[in-house]
């Protein structure tokens, strides 16, 4: 496969999850523990809603902190502790 290859691959990886992440999904760090809940994605990051914040204001995840997507949860590769959000 070559490397132009490799990208449009990449890309449509990136648009499918993207798909996939919609409002109210749960958002789980990379031992299951609960980090929030997905309000809205904007731009290359996912913007939590205000209820699970503790205060009370948007805190945001770097797509590429996300490692899958399902129906149930966004998760994550990193650990709660290791976010900068």
């Amino acid at each position: 496969m070559s490397n132009q290859e490799m990208r449009e691959m990449e890309q449509i990886l990136d648009a499918e999850m993207r798909a996939k992440i919609v409002e109210h999904l749960q958002i789980k760090d990379a031992e299951g523990e609960h980090v929030g809940t997905v309000d809205r994605l904007e731009g290359e990051q996912i913007k939590l809603t205000k209820t699970d914040s503790m205060d009370g204001k948007h805190h945001y995840i770097k797509l590429s902190d996300v490692r899958s997507v399902d129906d149930i949860a966004v998760y994550l590769n990193k650990r709660r502790s290791e976010l900068h959000y």
